[in-house]
């Protein structure tokens, strides 16, 4: 699995990465070796709520959560790949 992370308008800190990787090792058995994850974290409107955006790309499938932390943020969008995943695997 090759993990990409791209942060927009913001500087990562290690914990956010670290949370990535432990978020992301739940996935290796719905993959292959050689699949993509693509991450995109950005702050919009910066002086709002749920000003944080994540988009997630994992093996042709796609998720967009808005939230007010990326950690939140994250852990929907997963939860929605979860499902995609669990579909087309019994689909």
């Amino acid at each position: 699995m090759n993990v990409t992370i791209n942060a927009v308008n913001f500087e990562m800190a290690e914990k956010l990465e670290q949370f990535i990787e432990k978020k992301m090792n739940r996935f290796e058995r719905h993959l292959n070796a050689d699949d993509k994850v693509e991450i995109r974290m950005s702050v919009i409107k910066p002086q709002t709520n749920a000003n944080k955006e994540v988009k997630i790309r994992i093996a042709g499938l796609f998720a967009e959560k808005t939230a007010d932390s990326f950690e939140e943020g994250i852990d929907a969008c997963l939860a929605a790949l979860e499902g995609q995943l669990e579909k087309r695997k019994n689909g």
